[in-house]
């Protein structure tokens, strides 16, 4: 479980060493379809959105999908290659102070003489972080990259496409500009965070951004409480999201369980909206409609994200967009099922908002109920 401490974000300075002009950047940065500043916060009137999950989508390295293993997760590679798909953003783990770095697990391994040597991420230089896996400079020395998969077992990080670590920095200066960010502000569950190591985090990361982005959409996005707050405190050009398993585990901080302690953060902070594991949301789809009525935007992440039934199944119950791995199936699916919606019919849609199932509608609801159940 883990263990939070609650920050006391009055008291937080503000980020002093952004440049004095970033005050005047926040109506050129508006990510698009989020009204940054407004409550409302409303995405963009009609769009469904899809979210590449660490870009082209996350690595199982045991998996016996080849989808799974396709391109190295939070990798350049991927985030280019699921540029060229009908995606809003791609997200991504942002961790360490300093330099940010792009990298999803807490612990880094590799192998030497046949012995396993694991150390935390955060815990590298940047020059160390990068001697992992492949090497831009063929001249370069590099360690061999595994992985410690969910059941234990360490294995090699071996993909179809590889690709080198990389910065934030490199992200920006890389990565096709019309793609959007969704950066995840990455903690580790089992730290209990003083205030100033979030912020000096959470400084570092807006550094590189307000330097960066340019005309870029960005969203920021955490699963530490405190954290969210303290990104929106330290800016207001951009939109916060919290991120919740939504009731499907429980955690020491009371905030990270249930789509209602979401919503209150959400409301406490004056945070933008909510991404939640979309199967929190099935098990409790009342709280939609809540979320709605308290003005914020709702984004799903989950392995069910990538069944276009499921996909289809938010779309109707009016969900914002989703987190998916499997990036062409699922764009693909929507650009068949999910229509653009047009202002006329968006100001139609406003006056009644439960939605009318067809027959067709209803099958694809039957289809799902197994793959719920399996899970």
């Amino acid at each position: 479980m883990a263990a939070l401490k609650a920050a006391h974000v009055s008291d937080v300075p503000n980020l002093d060493h952004v440049p004095e002009s970033a005050s005047l950047l926040s109506s050129r940065f508006s990510p698009r379809g989020v009204e940054v500043g407004n409550k409302s916060n409303v995405l963009k009137a009609g769009k469904f959105m899809v979210i590449g999950h660490r870009g082209s989508g996350m690595n199982r390295l045991l998996s016996s999908d080849p989808r799974m293993k396709s391109i190295k997760e939070n990798s350049i590679l991927s985030f280019n290659a699921a540029a060229s798909f009908n995606l809003d953003y791609v997200e991504f783990d942002v961790t360490k102070d300093g330099c940010p770095i792009i990298f999803h697990d807490d612990y880094i391994y590799t192998e030497e003489h046949g012995i396993v040597y694991e150390k935390r991420v955060t815990d590298l230089t940047l020059n160390e972080f990068l001697t992992y896996g492949p090497q831009k400079d063929a001249g370069n020395v590099s360690k061999p990259l595994l992985r410690k998969n969910k059941d234990g077992k360490i294995t090699k990080w071996d993909v179809n496409s590889d690709d080198t670590l990389c910065t934030l920095q490199e992200a920006f200066d890389k990565v096709d500009p019309k793609l959007g960010f969704n950066v995840e502000l990455k903690f580790d569950d089992h730290i209990v965070y003083q205030e100033d190591q979030l912020v000096n985090t959470l400084q570092s990361v807006l550094q590189v951004v307000y330097e960066s982005a340019k005309d870029r959409p960005i969203i920021f996005s955490t699963f530490q409480p405190d954290a969210a707050l303290l990104v929106r405190k330290l800016q207001g050009t951009y939109p916060v999201f919290f991120l919740t398993n939504g009731g499907t585990e429980a955690y020491y901080d009371v905030r990270r369980n249930s789509l209602e302690e979401a919503i209150k953060l959400c409301l406490e902070g004056s945070l933008q909206g909510i991404v939640s594991e979309v199967k929190g949301v099935f098990r409790n789809p009342g709280a939609v409609s809540k979320i709605k009525d308290s003005k914020l935007s709702l984004l799903t992440y989950g392995t069910l994200n990538n069944v276009s039934e499921s996909v289809y199944l938010q779309h109707l119950m009016g969900i914002d967009g989703v987190i998916v791995d499997f990036v062409q199936d699922i764009t693909e699916a929507v650009n068949n099922l999910i229509k653009p919606v047009k202002a006329e019919e968006e100001v139609s849609s406003q006056e009644d908002t439960k939605p009318q199932f067809s027959q067709t509608e209803l099958s694809f609801l039957l289809k799902l109920i197994p793959e719920l159940i399996q899970q």
